[in-house]
C-alpha cells in the first residue's frame, strides 16, 4: 500500500495526480484507464479541498492499494473534515441542456461513471471514501 498526506489544498493537485499516475504506471495500468483514474482522484481531492474544512484547512490522506483479484486498484480518501456523504446527493439530470441544469454534483456523477465501485462512510472522526477500478 502507498500513502500520502497532502494539505487539502487545490495547489497541492499536481502532486496527488503524480502520486496516482506515477503508482499505476509502475503497476502496469493500461494508458487508456489512467487519466480515468486520475480525473475520478483529482475530483474527490478537489471536493476535500473546497468543503472538507472550510473556511480553514486541514489534512488529507490518500492511499492505494492493488489487489490481484480482480487486478484493481483501490484508492481511499481519508479526511477529519465536515461529514459529508457526496453518494447520497442525487445525480444530476444529464438529459437536459447545461443551461437548465442546477450548478454542482456533475463531478462526483462522473466519478461514479469511470470507476467500478465508489463507497463513503464516516468512522472515527474521519470521513473515508474509497473508490475501485480494474486495471486489466
Amino acid at each position: 500500500m502507498y500513502e500520502l498526506k497532502l494539505e487539502a489544498d487545490s495547489g497541492n493537485l499536481p502532486v496527488l495526480q503524480a502520486f496516482i499516475e506515477d503508482h499505476l504506471e509502475a503497476a502496469g495500468c493500461p494508458m487508456k484507464k489512467i487519466p480515468q483514474i486520475s480525473m475520478a482522484a483529482e475530483e474527490v481531492f478537489i471536493n476535500i479541498s473546497s468543503y472538507a474544512y472550510a473556511p480553514s484547512k486541514g489534512d488529507a490522506t490518500i492511499c492505494m492499494e492493488f489487489v490481484d483479484r480482480p487486478a484493481s486498484v483501490i484508492i481511499t480518501f481519508k479526511d477529519h473534515g465536515i461529514p459529508y456523504d457526496p453518494l447520497a446527493k442525487a445525480d444530476p439530470d444529464v438529459s437536459l441542456p447545461a443551461e437548465q441544469r442546477k450548478i454542482g454534483g456533475l463531478g462526483i456523477f462522473l466519478t461514479k461513471q469511470v470507476m467500478d465501485d465508489i463507497a463513503y462512510k464516516y468512522k472515527d472522526g474521519q470521513n473515508i471514501l474509497t473508490m475501485r477500478k480494474s486495471i486489466i
